[in-house]
């Protein structure tokens, strides 16, 4: 089995096996059966809305939401493509760095590691073909500006891919290739979510909800009550929802083509570029969502798969442990095997919103 696999299958845990499967339970709406003190914030980060729910002490949760706030902010600071002073980009522009963080030195080897268990499908050295497809700035700023010929430069290249990356362990030193530049935009996220949810637990909290702009993880029991739901919002019909995936430990992820979409010379692009052929991918699907047990990897499975096209991504899904559900361009609807078991039947749907 694949570390990939691994990751996918061995802690999720549907609502089937949940004494309370069928109810939900909003994280934002307070009432009758909440089961511990609970805590909200939202707020904007790594370019996306983030949403945090935490239960548990009450003299905890107001202390905890700092801390998870000020932890996104770190990760965002060493890992975004946008700001000068990350550990990323001074890697991308001197081709080694020494002394990196434990944070940005593991999500390097877990993104070529996806890279590996993906065949090529999701790739971190995507950057040069996300800046000639015109994703050169943060995306808040990419939507505000007007349409322009910004980052019409030479497109259609491959990225090289991560083989000759090496890691230096001792020295925590990450060497690139001469012309490999690295994005973490497709696994860092999800990592993010997988990390702070974790911290979040330690801290002696009963149940956790991290929302990072749709990569979802959930640890512990839901304050409100019953098993973790979580919206999947209709991506050719916002904000109506398509499902609901309902279970009481794991994450959810979403790629769509259809939400971060900018303008250059009047044609629309995305950002979920293909590997095969360095521009945004085209293969028949608008947006996947998976459920696996870690949020990295469901963000990775889920970009993956939205760049194979419908029949090898639902493959790729299916080979990983993981479930999904794959939205084709003409709104066909395909779900994975055992999709279903995790599906909220309910007519009553109060829950986690996610955004794809």
């Amino acid at each position: 089995m694949s570390p990939l696999a691994a990751a996918a299958v061995t802690e999720i845990v549907p609502a089937d096996r949940h004494p309370a499967a069928g109810l939900d339970h909003r994280p934002r709406t307070l009432g009758p059966m909440t089961l511990a003190p609970v805590a909200e914030r939202q707020f904007r980060a790594m370019g996306c809305d983030v949403h945090l729910v935490v239960g548990g002490p009450a003299g905890l949760l107001a202390p905890a939401l700092d801390q998870a706030a000020a932890r996104i902010e770190q990760l965002e600071a060493r890992w975004s493509r946008f700001r000068p002073t990350s550990e990323l980009c001074q890697l991308n522009a001197a081709g080694t760095v020494s002394g990196l963080s434990a944070d940005t030195y593991t999500v390097i080897e877990e993104a070529i590691e996806a890279w590996r268990a993906t065949d090529a499908r999701f790739d971190p050295t995507i950057a040069d073909a996300l800046v000639a497809a015109g994703y050169d700035r943060s995306f808040d700023q990419l939507v505000d500006a007007a349409p322009s010929h910004h980052g019409a430069g030479p497109q259609g290249t491959p990225p090289p891919g991560p083989v000759g990356i090496t890691f230096e362990p001792e020295t925590s030193t990450v060497s690139l290739p001469e012309g490999v530049h690295l994005d973490l935009g497709g696994i860092g996220k999800g990592r993010a979510a997988d990390i702070v949810s974790r911290e979040l637990l330690a801290l002696g909290l009963t149940g956790v909800c991290v929302n990072l702009g749709g990569d979802v993880r959930v640890r512990g029991v839901n304050p409100y009550g019953g098993p973790w739901v979580v919206a999947v919002e209709d991506s050719f019909a916002p904000p109506t929802d398509l499902t609901c995936v309902v279970f009481d430990e794991g994450a959810v992820a979403t790629s769509s083509r259809l939400r971060r979409t900018w303008a250059v010379d009047g044609a629309t692009r995305h950002h979920l570029i293909d590997p095969a052929t360095g521009v945004p991918a085209s293969r028949g699907v608008a947006a996947v969502t998976v459920v696996a047990a870690d949020a990295q990897w469901a963000e990775v499975l889920a970009k993956a798969a939205f760049v194979a096209g419908p029949d090898a991504g639902a493959e790729l899904i299916a080979d990983a442990g993981a479930v999904g559900l794959l939205v084709e361009d003409d709104r066909t609807v395909r779900r994975t095997p055992g999709f279903e078991r995790f599906e909220q039947t309910s007519s009553v749907v109060p829950t986690v919103e996610e955004e794809p």
